[in-house]
Order: C-alpha cells, then sequence, then structure tokens
C-alpha cells in the first residue's frame, strides 16, 4: 500500500528515478506530486484492488500527457477509463 512519505520508483524515461508521496487527491486518487499518475497501484469503482510488484509512477504535465517519450512495465486498463490515452498507448502491456 502506498502511504504518505513513501518513495515511489519512477517508470518513464524522464532522468528521476524516484518520487516521494506526499498528498492524496480525492477519495481513491494516490499522487506522488500534483498531477502524477500512479501505474501500479490501482483501485477500481468496484473496490478490487489491481496489485503489482513495485509500484511506479508516471510524470504528467499539466494537460495530463506523460513528460516522458517512453513508459517501463506495465500499466492498468483503468488508466484508458480515467482518460490518460497517452500513456496507455506508450506503455508495452496494459493488464
Amino acid at each position: 500500500m502506498i502511504q504518505m512519505e513513501s518513495m515511489i520508483a519512477v517508470a518513464d524515461n524522464t532522468g528521476a528515478r524516484s518520487a516521494k508521496m506526499i498528498g492524496v487527491l480525492g477519495k481513491r486518487t494516490r499522487s506522488a506530486r500534483i498531477g502524477d499518475v500512479i501505474t501500479c497501484h490501482i483501485r477500481d469503482s468496484t473496490g478490487s484492488v489491481l496489485r503489482f510488484d513495485t509500484n511506479a509512477v508516471v510524470l504528467i504535465d499539466k494537460d495530463n500527457n506523460p513528460r516522458g517519450t517512453r513508459i517501463f512495465g506495465p500499466v492498468a486498463r483503468e488508466l484508458r477509463e480515467k482518460g490518460f490515452m497517452k500513456i496507455v498507448s506508450l506503455a508495452p502491456e496494459v493488464l
């Protein structure tokens, strides 16, 4: 589970190695920074949780586009429902 002050690996090629969890946006959305997307720990609307071996984050800009040009590792299909189509298209696998 991701908690406050957790260090999370960055899953893109922006140059950052890790990010720190500093806040929660809304009820279920967890963020490493304002606007960043957690890709490896997703809770859907039914309450079930999709878990991976490690937690990761993709850094995005104000327009919800990823800052990097590549994404490493799989992402959850819930990102498509939330409108992060660019992340889904760059990911090697969608689960």
